[in-house]
């Protein structure tokens, strides 16, 4: 009963916007409902708080843009500002385990009202990435990671000559952002979506040559 009330206040918010307007309400004026709509559409509840509907500079720029190219200054301005805030390991270290990467790719649990605070979110990368040869049903909203690090000429992760892919690769991961100003994926590290040691972990599922991945 409560959600069916805030989804009706809200209707009644967007209604009034529109009634006021005699030629039609302006692009502010329909933003601004919009986001009377979501307020009351949602409430906090366990872990999910309102927080998640405010909209950081970056997003809201690719928001307002509603799907068509960035002016090239303001993309580039987006992109140093995250690629700013990617953190490097600290030790050096940036591969750990594959199979628990494996695990991390193939988790798609995480993040809901019902989860429990500090648990281990999943990356649920299989919902937008082929990930190995042997799967029979993945997404194709991004490309295929199928082979990742082995096109890529990434022998050993650990030699010099690897280290530019290496460390794209670790930034495409902690804010994805920082190489696409309006990319869909998940900020993971920047968001805190996944830790440190669980970025290390998919790091290797995408570049180990033991991996599936690049078998």
């Amino acid at each position: 009963m409560k959600k069916k009330t805030y989804r009706h206040a809200g209707l009644l918010a967007f209604s009034a916007v529109l009634a006021g307007c005699a030629t039609g309400p302006s692009t502010q004026q329909v933003d601004e409902a919009t986001q009377q709509v979501l307020k009351s559409s949602f409430r906090e509840q366990g872990i999910a708080k309102l927080d998640r509907l405010v909209l950081d500079a970056s997003n809201k720029a690719c928001s307002e843009a509603a799907g068509a190219n960035l002016d090239d200054k303001l993309a580039k301005s987006i992109e140093a500002a995250n690629l700013a805030t990617v953190k490097l390991p600290a030790d050096g270290k940036f591969l750990g385990d594959w199979r628990e990467g494996e695990k991390i790719a193939q988790n798609g649990r995480g993040l809901t009202w019902s989860d429990k605070p500090g648990e281990a979110n999943g990356g649920s990368c299989y919902n937008c990435h082929q990930i190995s040869k042997a799967e029979l049903s993945f997404g194709s909203i991004g490309p295929s990671l199928y082979n990742y690090g082995k096109i890529r000429g990434v022998a050993d992760p650990a030699s010099p000559g690897s280290r530019a892919i290496v460390e794209y690769t670790w930034g495409k991961l902690w804010n994805a952002k920082a190489y696409n100003a309006c990319s869909g994926m998940p900020r993971f590290g920047h968001a805190g979506i996944l830790n440190e040691g669980q970025i290390r972990d998919v790091m290797a599922l995408l570049l180990d040559p033991k991996s599936p991945v690049n078998q």
